[in-house]
């Protein structure tokens, strides 16, 4: 017999609240709608929105219907909740390319080919007529009760503006929307959605005297105290254009030790016992258990070959195995190379600096190395003379690599 949805989702840590456990473990004892909603401020999803990604994708492997709502219509307004400021406000036309790339990046996770929807609440946020909104909708609102939500109190410190007072209700509608047409009685996203998912429960029930349910996810941070997904060169994405498959990799083996289990049961579908034995291991073993983390995330976002190629330049560079032509390559004129280039404007050049001058702190820090051996003056030149096999592996910190390779 499979197990009970929610005891999975339980099981793997993607439950923070519930506003009715028993209610909702009842609706999913059989086939049900559930919805979680996606901003659609980028063409790209970061790792910080894999747990609800993974949560539709379980919800779909146990046989409910997933809808991911991008929020084409709540994007022109911005959503307060986390935040300190006005978002900048998109126009159509980048909501649209947005929700192309998003749809791209969501099909590698659910099928909507059998029963997932993508919906864009767009479609009838834009066209409400503002007064009979305000009394179908408005009218069930406290605004005591709104300002009181954690999204509006903190804001109220810095300002929080008429447009933004209106992004509860709107979400709040989307609910009720969607239950309506689409018999969907379930939201969930991340815990900071709490009052604005509580809200769309509370006027299910006033305008239609019906019950619905949400659940949200904890906000994922690491044992160090980082935000998932951020990293000192910004967020981690998606998208292979924009972080690359060997640099997702490398994210992700390069968990902390504390995280490695928390994060199989999130971001893989490996069945619990395993997630257990790997999280079990300590020591030198930890890295079986970092590589696996590493190679199942890789494979579901990006595919078992760019994973597999990944795997091989993270081994060759830091277990002297595997395939290093798979390391982040940068070509340069050779040239440049023939006649030799100073150290610190080659790091700049490849990207393992934002800038020449970050790169020569980062030469006298003592982080940069030529080949293995670091770099102890700004002015030294790599030429000709340093190629290994056709490259020059350079690598900045830890953990950074480029090989170069004269063109």
């Amino acid at each position: 017999m499979a197990a009970h949805v929610l005891d999975v989702l339980q099981e793997r840590g993607f439950v923070e609240q519930m506003t009715d456990e028993p209610g909702a473990r009842e609706l999913l004892a059989r086939p049900a709608t559930c919805y979680i909603g996606f901003d659609p401020t980028a063409s790209s999803f970061h790792v910080g929105s894999l747990v609800p990604i993974m949560a539709l994708a379980h919800l779909q492997r146990a046989g409910h219907r997933p809808i991911a709502l991008v929020g084409g219509g709540t994007a022109m307004i911005g959503d307060p909740s986390g935040k300190t400021e006005l978002r900048q406000l998109l126009t159509l036309e980048d909501i649209e390319a947005n929700a192309a790339g998003l749809r791209t990046q969501l099909g590698r996770f659910l099928n909507f080919d059998r029963g997932a929807a993508l919906l864009n609440n767009a479609d009838w946020l834009l066209p409400l007529n503002y007064i009979a909104f305000l009394r179908d909708v408005g009218v069930h609102f406290s605004v005591n009760r709104m300002l009181a939500a954690e999204s509006y109190r903190q804001r109220l410190e810095t300002g929080l503006n008429f447009i933004e007072f209106n992004y509860m209700l709107l979400q709040a509608y989307d609910f009720l929307h969607l239950f309506q047409h689409e018999g969907c009685r379930v939201q969930m996203g991340g815990n900071d959605q709490w009052g604005n998912i509580v809200a769309g429960v509370d006027l299910i029930r006033r305008v239609e005297g019906q019950a619905a349910y949400g659940i949200t996810f904890p906000l994922i941070t690491t044992s160090s105290g980082a935000k998932m997904g951020k990293t000192a060169r910004g967020a981690v994405w998606l998208d292979p254009e924009r972080t690359s498959p060997y640099e997702f990799y490398q994210y992700w083996v390069n968990t902390e030790d504390p995280d490695v289990e928390r994060f199989l049961g999130l971001f893989t579908f490996l069945p619990m016992d395993e997630v257990r034995r790997l999280g079990a291991l300590e020591g030198a073993a930890i890295r079986e258990a970092k590589e696996v983390l590493a190679h199942e995330v890789t494979r579901l976002v990006h595919g078992e070959e760019a994973a597999s190629r990944a795997r091989d330049a993270s081994r060759a560079l830091f277990g002297g195995r595997g395939d290093l032509g798979q390391v982040p390559t940068a070509e340069v004129p050779r040239d440049r190379l023939e006649a030799g280039i100073e150290a610190f404007v080659l790091f700049a050049d490849v990207g393992l600096a934002n800038s020449r001058g970050e790169a020569r702190r980062l030469i006298q820090q003592g982080g940069a190395y030529v080949n293995g051996e670091p770099v102890t003056a700004i002015d030294r030149r790599v030429g000709t003379a340093d190629l290994r096999d056709g490259v020059v592996l350079l690598r900045a910190g830890k953990k950074r690599y480029r090989a170069v390779r004269p063109v």
